[in-house]
């Protein structure tokens, strides 16, 4: 896989991790309630559920490429407006008030931790969608299909599970911030803005 592609995709996982999703969300809830003792479990969780669900999805893409290749390009401009269209939808939905916590067991065990955010992440009805519409974009159709697919898989996989992990760890030091209902609402229009910028430049290539 092209060294310049792969660093594409780090720094555009890296922007599109940081967007207060649903998973974001759980972790921040379980670690306020219960510490930092549930940052192992919540991070293994939502890497098995990111695994998951990019694996689905890549299967579906691999699917489509060994169709036709006009099939994928058609896929990738698909892909552009759709990334185009949640990013506006997610600018404009940009929560006013609080953080959108979710609530929690504060007597879960780390293993049931574990398995509600790989729940949540693995069957985020928008998951295997937004998958499908964002990694088209970082595959090469002149290199084979699988070595690029694993690769992408690992490196997402592995930023997601550090992402969350880090959320958990520092949920504590960040406990005003997060109450502050501007927060929030400044990240969610961030992660638009991100969003509609990838959908424009993929558009532009």
């Amino acid at each position: 896989m092209d060294l310049s592609l792969w660093l594409a995709f780090v720094a555009a996982s890296n922007a599109l991790l940081l967007i207060p999703g649903p998973t974001i969300l759980l972790i921040l809830s379980y670690a306020l309630t219960q510490g930092r003792k549930v940052a192992i479990a919540s991070a293994s969780g939502v890497a098995l559920g990111d695994l998951i669900a990019m694996t689905a999805s890549l299967i579906g893409l691999g699917a489509v490429i060994a169709t036709s290749a006009t099939a994928f390009v058609i896929l990738k401009w698909v892909g552009a407006l759709y990334l185009f269209y949640i990013g506006i939808k997610m600018f404009r939905s940009a929560p006013s008030e609080g953080a959108g916590l979710v609530k929690t067991d504060r007597q879960a065990t780390p293993r049931q931790v574990f398995r509600h955010a790989a729940i949540v992440t693995a069957l985020n009805p928008k998951s295997i969608g937004f998958f499908i519409a964002f990694v088209p974009q970082f595959i090469s159709v002149d290199a084979a299909y699988g070595p690029q697919a694993g690769i992408l898989i690992a490196t997402f996989v592995t930023l997601a599970a550090l992402n969350a992990f880090a959320f958990a760890l520092l949920a504590e030091l960040m406990r005003t911030q997060i109450a502050r209902p501007k927060v929030m609402r400044r990240l969610t229009q961030a992660g638009g803005i991100t969003l509609i910028g990838m959908g424009a430049a993929t558009a532009a290539l």
